[in-house]
């Protein structure tokens, strides 16, 4: 049996509303809705618009057209993709959470630091009970205000969205899906993620000195060498913002092996 589609209705709707339609249409996970995922959205927010006669064949000149005019007017980077936030713009969310969560999730860095606060084993997880805790952290960071019901709703929301096999854990790739994009050095890292006897190696090859962490500086030739062996040619700045957000999760600037597994091991056993 398929699934239905939520529906795309563009009367206010709820974050968990919100967060159900982006996950329909992000059907890779990728962190975009693009080709084929954005012309089913747009074919559904032409419908939602105006009305169930409106012409929305992706074969027809004229929905090209319109789907390019469209990209153009929401796609604020020209990637030809949306992202979240970008969504975001476009649905009139209640209290538009996700912008709110962009606020007060200001870096990737200040992210793991919550995140390092709450994942107290190093398993790259935070427990479901946690993450109440987390958000709260989150947005005392930011300074702004919430009540009780609110943050109550938020916590419900992400449970909905990331706890799918209801064990009650929710993983820190799947979380950082709420950054921004270009800030969301977790996403990038999915296709380079290494297995565990590669990890070994490469984690031993770098603790140069074999007091069993690494420090900023091994960090730094670790990543240029991922980065080359991947054929990815990040700007100084990127590293230097990967560097800073993986080194918040070390304890007073030791890496230790479980902490870098975290992010750079494919099929952890933590």
């Amino acid at each position: 049996m398929t699934q239905q589609p939520p529906h795309l209705h563009l009367a206010e709707m709820t974050a968990s509303q919100f967060l159900q339609i982006w996950n329909h249409y992000d059907s890779d996970g990728n962190g975009y809705i693009e080709g084929k995922e954005l012309e089913n959205f747009f074919q559904e927010l032409e419908v939602a618009r105006r009305g169930a006669g409106v012409v929305s064949d992706p074969t027809h000149a004229a929905f090209r057209e319109k789907l390019k005019e469209f990209i153009a007017s929401v796609d604020q980077n020209a990637d030809g993709r949306i992202e979240l936030a970008e969504l975001a713009q476009i649905l009139p969310t209640e209290e538009n959470f996700l912008l709110c969560f962009r606020q007060f999730v200001g870096s990737s860095a200040e992210f793991m630091v919550a995140w390092r606060k709450y994942d107290t084993d190093r398993s790259g997880y935070i427990e479901s009970n946690e993450l109440k805790g987390f958000l709260s952290d989150l947005l005392k960071k930011a300074n702004r205000q919430y009540d009780e019901k609110k943050l109550n709703e938020y916590t419900q929301t992400i449970l909905k969205m990331f706890d799918l096999n209801g064990d009650g854990k929710l993983g820190l790739s799947e979380m950082a899906r709420l950054l921004p994009v270009e800030e969301n050095f977790l996403l990038k890292f999915q296709d380079i993620k290494i297995g565990a006897e590669q990890f070994n190696t490469l984690f031993t090859l770098f603790d140069q000195d074999g007091n069993g962490y690494i420090d900023e500086q091994e960090l730094d030739a670790l990543l240029k060498d991922l980065c080359k062996r991947n054929k990815m040619e990040p700007k100084p700045s990127e590293l230097s913002g990967y560097k800073k957000s993986i080194m918040s999760l070390s304890d007073a600037g030791k890496l230790y092996r479980t902490e870098l597994e975290i992010v750079l091991c494919r099929d952890s056993a933590l």
